[in-house]
């Protein structure tokens, strides 16, 4: 982590000792070991020995990811970039598909609540998946992040993506409404521009072919079809090199972890990493 991250991290993170064992080991060593595990989409057991025992690094990951840790650190160092004036208000909206390791399987359906009953779990002709849906700011940085297996379609989820935009604030409710939403074509739904349209947020999503020949064969009664700001929707790649930046991270691109909130907490810890405050161009 850079300086200004852990300095913006470090008060977030819990500092009561365990019960049962001696002092934590250094949150900002534990973080980079979990890091470093994310990035290379290595194998527990292959830790570096510099970062200590595997087995204390994945338990901290477990429980901060089971207390909302991780997406508390998330979602403050976007608070910061908002403080800063340094977060674009016109958000994208996408999805992607990750093919799940075969050791990703077999996750126990009983003990703590997960993201989802399925774990984020699919299975197709390519064999296990898992789809991220996700929403970006206009500088390529994750806002929100919602798990589904991998054959659920992009529509249905993004209720669920909207919701978890939230941009806390030093005063006043925290922000979820971006002035604009960028989309392609798979959100181009009656029930999603009317809830745009009902919380204020201006849609730019392009009509399908289909829906465009329907409104045609209606005539007058099918009403004017959705106006589409080309220019503005030349900003949707947004979200597309967003993925590109989170795939970059090999536990990322690739699912290792059995269940839904280890994984979504290796998305908020990239994220985390995307979200340099201070400095952009300082180094971890």
């Amino acid at each position: 982590m850079t300086d200004a991250q852990w300095a913006w991290s470090e008060p977030l993170l819990p500092d009561r000792t365990p019960k049962r064992s001696g002092r934590w080991r250094d949150h900002r060593e534990v973080i980079d070991a979990i890091a470093w595990k994310f990035q290379t989409g290595s194998q527990w057991v292959h830790l570096p020995e510099r970062y200590g025992n595997w087995k204390g690094v994945h338990n901290r990951l477990r429980m901060w990811a089971a207390d909302g840790t991780w997406e508390r650190v998330f979602t403050t160092l976007m608070a910061q970039a908002d403080a800063d004036e340094d977060l674009n208000c016109a958000v994208s909206v996408d999805s992607t598909i990750v093919r799940a390791h075969q050791h990703a399987a077999g996750a126990r359906k009983k003990g703590p609540r997960s993201v989802s009953a399925d774990h984020a779990l699919g299975r197709s002709r390519g064999g296990l998946t898992t789809k991220i849906h996700l929403a970006a700011d206009g500088n390529c940085r994750p806002l929100a992040f919602h798990l589904t297996a991998g054959q659920a379609g992009d529509a249905p989820a993004f209720p669920q993506v909207m919701r978890r935009l939230r941009v806390p604030r030093r005063r006043g409710r925290p922000r979820t409404r971006p002035e604009v939403v960028l989309a392609d074509k798979a959100y181009s739904s009656g029930a999603i521009r009317a809830h745009l349209r009902r919380c204020g947020i201006r849609a730019v999503i392009p009509v399908t072919a289909d829906q465009r020949g329907h409104r045609l064969r209606r005539g007058s009664p099918g009403g004017r079809p959705p106006a589409l700001d080309r220019e503005a929707y030349k900003q949707r790649n947004t979200v597309e090199r967003c993925i590109n930046r989170l795939k970059q991270w090999r536990g990322v691109a690739t699912r290792y972890e059995k269940t839904a909130t280890i994984y979504l907490a290796g998305l908020h810890i990239a994220g985390i990493f995307l979200w340099p405050p201070g400095d952009p161009n300082e180094t971890p």
